[in-house]
């Protein structure tokens, strides 16, 4: 794993998962397209946030936002904690950075902490899981 910048290792573990990938950002995509299809996941959509900030003549490295879920796990966290609905579904980001592609995504571990959610039996062991999962064979591993 590549060192990270100080701004970086500020989020990674402070809520934020990440794997990373040599390889291009297209090609991790693919394999994340994949995965979620493999999973069974609805891929609600992807923003491409370079492509947003090129339409207002701004720059940024190749940065795609994922959202996608399986509602029977989210409709029971959302019942638990209205607020988590902020939230879900659930995110994963490619983006380029120094020559590798980040894949990061919030744990679910932090989410359940930052919407209360301990009085709930929820399965954020299997959705953490599921969620390195993905990452990791996104990243090619």
């Amino acid at each position: 794993m590549a060192a990270l910048g100080s701004a970086q290792a500020d989020v990674v573990g402070k809520g934020i998962e990440q794997v990373r990938s040599d390889d291009g950002i297209d090609r991790v995509e693919e394999r994340l397209r994949t995965a979620l299809d493999e999973r069974g996941m609805v891929l609600v959509t992807m923003v491409d946030h370079s492509a947003n900030a090129e339409r207002v003549s701004l720059s940024l490295p190749p940065t795609r936002m994922f959202l996608f879920g399986n509602p029977e796990v989210g409709t029971p966290m959302m019942q638990c904690q209205g607020s988590l609905a902020l939230d879900l579904p659930q995110k994963m980001l490619l983006r380029e950075e120094d020559g590798t592609t980040l894949i990061e995504w919030n744990d679910p571990h932090y989410l359940a902490a930052r919407h209360n959610l301990e009085h709930c039996d929820l399965p954020l062991g299997r959705v953490a899981d599921a969620l390195s999962g993905i990452a990791n064979q996104a990243a090619g591993g």
